[in-house]
């Protein structure tokens, strides 16, 4: 489903806006860093969010990359993909998973990633498991 130029984007360090569905029924759209890791994209986030508790009550959402200008005047951009799927939810112990995504930002910059890391204490391992691409861009 993730071809080469997808996956190519996917392995930037771009921003993910991370679609879940409220209570209400309206989107609940939020920016969060993610790794692709197999077919899946991988971020985490705390318990006491509502994007984790939207995600309790309904796993399916979606997730929007690229479609941004790489430029001040906008010449330049990146391909934009909907991502339409299921979240599932795990613990990280050690915090695994959120040191491998800040350090994927952080350009493997490990003193800045692990005081991030520390801060930020035990947070899930939110993976989105892709089942529709859409090209919006």
């Amino acid at each position: 489903m993730l071809t080469d130029a997808i996956r190519e984007i996917l392995q930037q360090p771009l921003v993910a806006r991370v679609s879940t569905i409220g209570p209400d029924g309206y989107p609940h759209t939020v920016p969060v860093w993610y790794i692709l890791d197999g077919d899946d994209l991988v971020f985490s986030s705390a318990e006491d969010t509502r994007k984790v508790k939207n995600i309790r009550a309904n796993p399916k959402g979606a997730i929007a990359i690229g479609g941004d200008p790489q430029d001040e005047i906008g010449e330049a951009y990146t391909p934009g993909y909907l991502f339409q799927g299921d979240f599932t939810l795990a613990p990280d112990p050690g915090s695994a998973w959120i040191r491998r995504i800040t350090l994927h930002y952080y350009r493997q910059d490990a003193e800045r990633a692990d005081r991030d890391v520390t801060a930020w204490g035990e947070l899930y391992v939110v993976r989105f498991t892709i089942r529709k691409v859409i090209k919006v861009m």
